[in-house]
């Protein structure tokens, strides 16, 4: 990303419905900064109007997510990291879009992870995808200097909140998961299945790999793809099986999960029996990147099978 802007996503991002609206102060001064317990929250729709008035004090980096995403959990231990380094020049405000639909319709969170920021309630693009260390502290910095040319340049006060044990430093990755980990950060999809797909030649029962597979090959499926142009090929040709892949493929990197479910089983429902294996295999695929113990997914399981016996 070479340059940010506050004007970038006005009216591609409405978050009027979310707002607070206090008094504006009576001799325009800016408002004291806020005290927190962290500077790393859980937002909520119900609480992003607090989120907004923070904003006009420090920035706010938006952080769009959901348990299922692989990337994103790649991803917000870094965004974290930078967060607390600033020291409370920064807010992180962490989203979980199948929680928060509002939000989620709100910023338009088409694919995730999705990182938008705030300055003064103005949304400011960030990223989507993960992304390296090194390009999150660079946006980070960028972020600092927009904020700054519009009189952002408060400092969160971080409250006497309960010191928390240590936390118990992690086991360190097998040498092939931490292989494809290494190929992700650098947008090397390929290598980061050959990784996998070694480590599961290891050990086939290795869930984590079976996971990170699923993950790493969607991500390589649906870069470069547009949304749009996707949805217009799938529309002209409805039962084109790589052409309903594609958008399927696309509504599970946004979140929208039943979306991606139902497409692929009325394809299945509508193709002769010697063509739907293909569909049947894409929807276990993508059943196992959302987890079995889903609600979704144990909908559309027993769809599944209805429409095999």
């Amino acid at each position: 990303m070479s340059e940010i802007s506050p004007a970038a996503l006005r009216g591609a991002v409405d978050l009027s419905s979310l707002r607070n609206r206090p008094a504006a102060s009576p001799d325009g001064a800016p408002a004291p900064a806020p005290g927190v317990v962290d500077v790393v929250v859980d937002a909520t729709d119900e609480t992003f109007g607090q989120i907004l008035e923070i904003s006009r004090t420090v920035p706010v980096v938006v952080d769009l997510w959901a348990e299922w995403c692989g990337p994103c959990k790649q991803l917000s231990p870094i965004i974290e990291k930078v967060t607390r380094e600033l020291g409370g020049r920064v807010l992180l405000a962490k989203v979980d879009v199948d929680a928060n639909p509002q939000l989620a319709q709100s910023f338009r969170a088409q694919s995730i992870p999705m990182v938008v920021a705030l300055i003064a309630g103005q949304p400011v693009p960030m990223f989507t995808g993960a992304v390296p260390e090194q390009q999150v502290r660079e946006v980070f910095a960028q972020l600092l200097q927009v904020a700054a040319q519009n009189g952002v340049t408060g400092s969160l006060s971080v409250g006497d909140a309960p010191a928390e044990a240590a936390p118990e430093e992690e086991p360190p990755l097998p040498p092939l998961h931490a292989e494809a980990f290494a190929a992700i950060e650098i947008g090397d999809y390929a290598a980061a299945i050959r990784a996998y797909e070694k480590a599961l030649a290891e050990n086939p029962r290795d869930e984590d790999a079976i996971a990170g597979l699923g993950q790493v090959r969607l991500l390589d499926r649906v870069q470069g793809l547009d949304l749009q142009e996707a949805r217009a090929a799938a529309a002209n040709a409805p039962l084109d099986i790589d052409a309903q892949f594609a958008v399927a493929d696309l509504d599970i990197a946004g979140g929208h999960v039943e979306d991606s479910f139902l497409r692929l089983l009325d394809l299945f429902a509508q193709l002769p029996a010697d063509q739907r294996t293909p569909v049947r295999e894409r929807l276990v695929e993508l059943f196992g990147l959302i987890g079995a113990a889903d609600p979704r997914v144990i909908a559309a399981r027993n769809r599944l099978s209805s429409l095999l016996f």
